[in-house]
């Protein structure tokens, strides 16, 4: 099977290849044969219905720095692909969202990865909201008063905006803590959606696992530990990737949570797990794959195009 392929990225000479996810499925594609073509958001368009983009045909090279080779760009019919591999960074805003609308057209005559629909409907900060057992205490709101319910009853609680990414404004505020009344007021000002608010985790000092998923079956993990003078365990913001196996908790969590993701057609999806408590469940463009490859895991890049594979079928 030879497939055409688009892949709706952020700028490629921007990424650092070494942990990007979107480069190692291009790179698995292009081994299987598949024709990569290449093309960023803002070049997609719809006129009377009918989608297209402006893609360039790309070849990929595992070396930083000359690690594609582009040709000219050609306005093509979306439909005239057989895969769209949606992996535009978030964050989740309405430009975002009208990408999953455009991209909904075409789906599934054109597999849609991950289904623009869901991506759309269950952000990871909602999605988990389905599991609240699994999850610890959360409230998503804007209103200050059961906010500060929330701090009377456990204390020590974090904040993030409802669809933020990367560890981008991530607040732990302790009891009495004085910032409280700035913080709110800063993201009183800044964000115009709600807000998640949980109890504080302190295990997260030891790891906050990321494990994937494939068509809902688990497929590999990395645990990622914050540095010792931060809160957030993002690789991009510091963390450090290491080695792990799943609890039996944790194998519980991707059991309960596996089947609903396939039925939703999230072919990819990357879930944060801290000390037994399922916090995101990430869809839009989850990352892990390279890390987990680079410390001694499997490869699930070609797990992943399996999968993709057998629903052409």
């Amino acid at each position: 099977m030879t497939l055409d392929v688009a892949v709706l990225m952020d700028p490629i000479d921007r990424i650092k290849i070494a942990g990007d996810t979107t480069f190692a499925l291009m790179l698995e594609a292009q081994a299987r044969g598949h024709r990569l073509h290449y093309f960023t958001p803002e070049k997609l368009s719809m006129r009377d219905g009918h989608v297209t983009a402006s893609l360039h045909p790309i070849s990929v090279k595992d070396v930083q720095g000359e690690h594609f080779t582009m040709g000219d760009a050609k306005r093509t019919a979306l439909s005239d692909v057989d895969v769209v591999l949606m992996r535009q960074d978030p964050p989740f805003d309405m430009h975002y969202v009208t990408a999953t609308h455009l991209l909904e057209r075409v789906h599934p005559a054109t597999l849609v990865v991950n289904n623009p629909f869901e991506v759309r409907n269950a952000p990871e900060k909602l999605l988990v909201t389905l599991f609240p057992d699994l999850m610890p205490p959360t409230l998503i709101t804007r209103d200050r008063a059961e906010i500060e319910a929330f701090r009377a009853e456990f204390g020590d609680i974090v904040m993030k905006p409802l669809y933020g990414n990367g560890g981008a404004a991530v607040f732990r505020v302790v009891r009495n803590d004085l910032n409280f009344g700035s913080l709110f007021d800063m993201f009183s000002a800044t964000f115009r959606e709600a807000w998640v608010v949980q109890r504080f985790l302190p295990e997260v000092k030891d790891g906050d696992k990321r494990i994937m998923l494939i068509d809902g079956v688990f497929a590999g993990a990395v645990n990622r530990v914050p540095a010792p003078d931060d809160l957030r365990s993002n690789l991009v913001r510091g963390g450090a990737a290491e080695t792990t196996q799943l609890t039996p908790r944790e194998r519980e969590i991707c059991e309960r949570i596996g089947p609903e993701l396939a039925a939703r057609g999230l072919i990819l999806v990357g879930i944060d797990v801290i000390a037994g408590n399922l916090t995101e469940i990430n869809v839009t463009s989850p990352t892990g794959i390279r890390a987990i490859k680079r410390l001694g895991g499997p490869d699930l890049a070609p797990m992943v195009w399996n999968a993709i594979e057998k629903k052409r079928a």
